[in-house]
């Protein structure tokens, strides 16, 4: 992920939006008669009925929400240094204010980590079975009103609303899957002993206390209470740092997950810029949980290294799909399209880097392309658009400087490369560029915004070696005919998920398997076991009986050691393990 998505640790995206042009250059875009540009991206009809930014947001919700934040409690001697007064959020579709938030101190900080304390006392003494539930039934609140979260999703992110039902179907997915499995997971196990019989030995899994959970903006609802859910299950309380301008998602969550059982106080919820608030978290936290770029990935984990408490880490990438010479083109060119502009490339697996065989490559090119110009813009919060909008002008400013730098030094804009201010201030068209090379930004650089650059290979040897040629390691994507050709090379890729014929949404959403980056892309796994043993502590109780691991019954020195050389021989030739 870009730094423009560390929580709080660029510039507001109130100032940013403030500062944005109300219209692009004239020398940008070609504009018809209408005032909307000429050949450009179509845009998605409003439909008749659809609500407005005032009419999801009204005071009365926000303050509703809002309530659920730990800010104003402790005195200040300066707002502007230690936060602690008033902030907004924004829409990305016209950069109006949504809501007026609360904003932490850290001293509001270190009161919400006191509360967690407090109450994951009595949580972690409720029965996993009991926890489980509560996820259960937070699944079905969350489909029974998923219009009230898709509303907010959009109005906070600016995606399509398709986009943002992905988000729905993560969170129930994990929510199912922890609600059902944590017992798993959690249940004491027995282990062999040093010695059969003579020693009992279990493992117990115990919670590691309060997670602090610093959560991006692009995905507001997965990566916040997505996340939160299995180190809940798990007997531990939460302190969450949510982006600003994506808080009322998240605290839309945390008022179902209390209805559906969850003890209010095991979490808390902090708003505040991120120099500020996300170091107070790490500095109380007994586990970090943190998605967003790795420049600043890595400050969380030398904080927390200092601490030497755990650490999670889902960090930035520059995702490769490749497409081999006997794959279907007409579907690769289809998967493309998902994998390259879901919430506008804004999404930490989502494509950035596209190598087809040389020998099909103008024919995909040709079909992604056509796909690609076709695709509606909208920013309705209705069904219907097949992209919306960038979330911030340090976005647009990154995608504008990406793309146009690499045009002047000789790369081919084959689609999109233009702001749409027709549609918001800070729509962009999907783009796709051909003739990319280092040192063009674009080519090794993270973008975050619906860019994707096309190469060509002549082999899977070759195909391979220029996919792993990145420090980066997150997801990748093979197309081929041939299932066990495509497994074949998706094992060579140096990437924590790799889906063949699709882009991303296989690996990420099959939640018994692990998700999480190799490389720059971070540290650790969310998902299956790893992603809910990480909130965890290991405790091996060993029981012995009988006798010591220690000469006994009048056993000399040699004599004990004698024995326990036989057992050890008899224990190989039993293949004990």
């Amino acid at each position: 992920m870009t730094d423009s998505q560390d929580t709080g640790t660029a510039a507001s995206a109130a100032e940013a939006l403030a500062e944005a042009p109300t219209e692009a250059p004239a020398a940008a875009v070609a504009t018809a008669p209408d005032g909307a540009p000429a050949a450009g991206n179509p845009v998605a009809p409003t439909p008749a009925g659809a609500r407005t930014a005032a009419e999801v947001v009204t005071p009365e919700i926000a303050a509703r929400l809002t309530r659920g934040v730990v800010a104003g409690g402790t005195s200040r001697s300066s707002a502007a240094e230690s936060g602690g007064g008033r902030t907004a959020n924004h829409t990305p579709f016209t950069g109006e204010k949504l809501a007026d938030l609360p904003e932490s101190t850290p001293e509001d900080v270190a009161t919400a980590f006191e509360r967690a304390r407090a109450a994951q006392e009595r949580w972690a003494k409720v029965p996993v079975k009991q926890r489980a539930a509560v996820l259960l039934r937070f699944h079905d609140l969350v489909l029974r009103r998923q219009a009230e979260v898709l509303d907010l999703i959009q109005l906070e992110t600016g995606k399509a609303r398709l986009h943002a039902h992905e988000e729905i179907q993560a969170v129930a997915v994990t929510a199912r899957h922890y609600g059902r499995k944590a017992h798993a997971y959690l249940k004491p196990k027995a282990r062999t002993g040093v010695v059969p019989t003579l020693t009992k030995v279990t493992e117990l899994r115990q919670p590691r206390g309060v997670v602090g959970q610093i959560a991006p903006w692009n995905y507001p609802f997965e990566l916040s209470v997505g996340d939160a859910l299995p180190a809940f299950v798990a007997g531990n309380a939460v302190v969450m740092k949510p982006d600003t301008e994506t808080a009322l998602t998240a605290l839309w969550a945390r008022e179902q997950l209390i209805e559906a059982g969850l003890p209010e106080d095991v979490w808390q919820v902090v708003i505040g810029e991120g120099p500020v608030v996300g170091p107070a978290v790490v500095a109380h936290a007994d586990y970090v949980s943190f998605t967003g770029s790795t420049r600043t990935g890595r400050e969380v984990a030398q904080g927390a290294a200092a601490r030497l408490v755990g650490v999670s880490l889902e960090l930035g990438g520059k995702n490769a799909m490749l497409v081999l010479q006997d794959a279907d083109v007409e579907k690769a060119a289809a998967g493309a399209v998902r994998g390259c502009f879901a919430s506008a490339g804004q999404l930490c697996i989502s494509i950035e880097r596209l190598y087809v065989h040389e020998s099909i490559a103008d024919d995909f090119l040709q079909r992604f392309a056509a796909r690609t110009k076709a695709m509606r813009l909208g920013n309705a919060l209705a069904y219907g658009a097949d992209m919306g909008s960038l979330v911030g002008e340090r976005q647009l400013e990154t995608v504008t400087r990406h793309v146009e730098e690499a045009v002047a030094k000789g790369a081919e804009l084959v689609a999109g490369g233009r702001p749409r201010p027709d549609i918001g201030p800070l729509f962009y068209e999907p783009t796709i560029l051909d003739g990319v090379q280092a040192p063009m930004a674009v080519c090794g650089e993270e973008t975050f915004g619906p860019v994707v650059s096309i190469y060509r290979f002549r082999d899977e040897d070759e195909a391979v070696a220029l996919a792993n040629a990145t420090p980066y390691g997150l997801n990748s994507s093979v197309w081929t005919k041939d299932g066990r050709r495509g497994r074949a090379v998706a094992a060579r890729l140096r990437t924590g998920t790799v889906n063949v014929n699709e882009s991303y949404a296989a690996g990420y959403a099959s939640v018994q398997a692990p998700m999480g980056g190799m490389g720059d892309s971070g540290l650790g796994r969310r998902h299956g076991s790893e992603g809910i043993l990480k909130y965890t502590e290991a405790q091996t109780v060993a029981h012995q009986r009988l006798m010591p691991l220690a000469p006994s019954f009048g056993m000399t020195d040699e004599k004990y050691a004698q024995f326990m050389s036989r057992s050890l021989r008899a224990m190989k030739a039993f293949r004990l393990r």
